[in-house]
């Protein structure tokens, strides 16, 4: 191992918190070294080459226009956007019917559910606006300090679905939520954390539709292009790659990291990288229980991102977005995820929640062949033959084991929340887990390490 290195500030994980974080203290003048585990930086944010010239995105990829902090971020740094395909009409399947339909922003009553029969739509919409309701009883800077915290931090979702969906469409759209938004099923996530997630977002609408919220927008380059511009700001002697972090100690008014080939004193320490990760770290002293046991009580989401590649977006000329739901097969939700020139064409197919964790078992043949399966049947035959076919299975990664973000689960907010964001001694949380608006997207990963940051700028030396 070399020498130890010195910074004022040291931070864990390269992803866009610890970027972000070490940006905004490097600028405010303090000396700042970036520790990343992999040969890359991005964290949950990844570029696939397609060749000449053009990427596509196998990690998060949208932003919508009330996610400031990642695109004021993106502007600063050169990065454009450009707005998801919506012309045409969207497919859903649903107990074997299959419609499809134009959708309308703000005035579908659930947007991706589109028309079915009143009573059932009326029960889709009617859960989302419950569920919002809910959400407003929920502070989301301590979601602990909801007056009936307790009672919905010992429900899960599927606890509330139970006792206020009637309909096999209203189901589904809570279902559909639960995977496509937090990657796991309604029976594993504390209803609380439901909630928290809302308010943080904005609502039912915001998380779940395209044109106005969370799906508008992409970015020109691909997400991980964000990132790449970050570190290149920082410069190579700032951030190491290579580097996974193993210990890290206090004693008296310094940290040490220690990582692979490296270890850096400092005078703080920024944590960035989710917490079930952060509790894999040995820590001297030892971290408080609270704080351990929330790294125990905060699975990270299931999800395989898969995508299919055309010679040309066929599905275009036959009037679809490329945006599909359904409640059979492997694939649930899809996208058009075409470059901004819509050449390829690209259909994207999430595997989320438990179908992810049993093709996370499957023989890869086997996974493709069920996702392209599902591709064909909503798109028709010519889905089933892609020029290309890229997966990517977070909960493969070593350094990631999961995605989209933490899910909390039944009692982990009420009895471990509070610990979240609380410093450790020197030691600082981010991480979109820890974010406060847009918690589990790009926009909480940035707006989290800008918190970091001013926390150790105003923290005594």
């Amino acid at each position: 191992m070399r020498p130890p290195a010195e910074a004022d500030v040291v931070v864990v994980g390269a992803g866009l918190a610890g970027l972000t974080s070490a940006l905004d203290l490097q600028q405010a003048g303090r000396s700042v070294i970036v520790l990343e585990a992999r040969d890359r930086v991005g964290g949950r944010i990844l570029n696939h080459d397609l060749g000449d010239g053009q990427v596509v995105e196998v990690g998060g990829q949208w932003a919508g226009p009330t996610q400031r902090h990642i695109l004021e971020l993106a502007a600063g740094l050169g990065v454009q956007t450009h707005p998801t395909y919506t012309g045409g009409r969207v497919i859903l399947e649903v107990g074997g019917r299959r419609v499809t339909y134009r959708q309308v922003p703000r005035i579908d009553p659930l947007g991706p559910l589109g028309p079915l029969a009143p009573l059932a739509l009326a029960d889709a919409a009617r859960a989302g606006f419950a569920l919002d309701r809910l959400a407003r009883r929920v502070p989301a800077e301590a979601p602990w300090q909801a007056r009936d915290a307790a009672s919905l931090d010992s429900r899960t979702l599927a606890d509330w679905a139970r006792r206020n969906v009637r309909t096999q469409l209203g189901r589904l759209a809570v279902e559909l939520f639960c995977q496509g938004v937090l990657a796991c099923e309604p029976g594993e996530v504390s209803l609380l954390h439901v909630a928290f997630y809302l308010r943080a977002a904005g609502g039912f609408r915001q998380l779940t539709e395209v044109t106005g919220a969370a799906q508008q927008d992409r970015f020109v380059g691909g997400s991980q292009l964000i990132a790449i511009r970050l570190a290149e700001r920082l410069g190579q002697e700032t951030v190491r790659l290579g580097a996974p972090v193993r210990r890290i100690s206090q004693s008296g008014s310094r940290v040490t990291v220690e990582s692979d080939g490296l270890a850096v004193t400092a005078r703080r320490c920024v944590v960035a990288v989710p917490p079930v990760l952060a509790g894999r770290i040995a820590y001297d002293p030892p971290l408080p229980g609270d704080r351990d046991q929330l790294t125990q009580a905060t699975p990270m989401g299931s999800v395989i991102k898969c995508l299919a590649v055309y010679d040309e977006p066929f599905w275009r000329a036959d009037g679809l977005t490329g945006q599909a739901n359904g409640d059979t097969g492997a694939v649930r939700v899809t996208f058009d995820n075409c470059p901004p020139g819509g050449s390829p064409g690209i259909l994207l197919g999430f595997v989320e929640g438990a179908q992810a964790r049993r093709l996370a078992r499957a023989d890869p043949a086997q996974r493709r062949a069920e996702v392209l399966a599902c591709l064909a049947r909503y798109f028709g035959p010519r889905a089933a033959s892609p020029r290309d076919y890229i997966e990517q299975d977070w909960t493969a990664e070593e350094w990631t084991r999961g995605c989209y973000a933490a899910r909390f689960v039944p009692g982990a907010w009420t009895q471990f929340g509070h610990a979240l964001r609380a410093p450790v001694g020197r030691l600082h949380w981010a991480g979109t887990e820890t974010a406060t608006r847009w918690a589990g997207y790009m926009d909480g990963a940035v707006q989290s390490g800008k918190r970091a940051a001013a926390e150790v700028l105003s923290a005594p030396a």
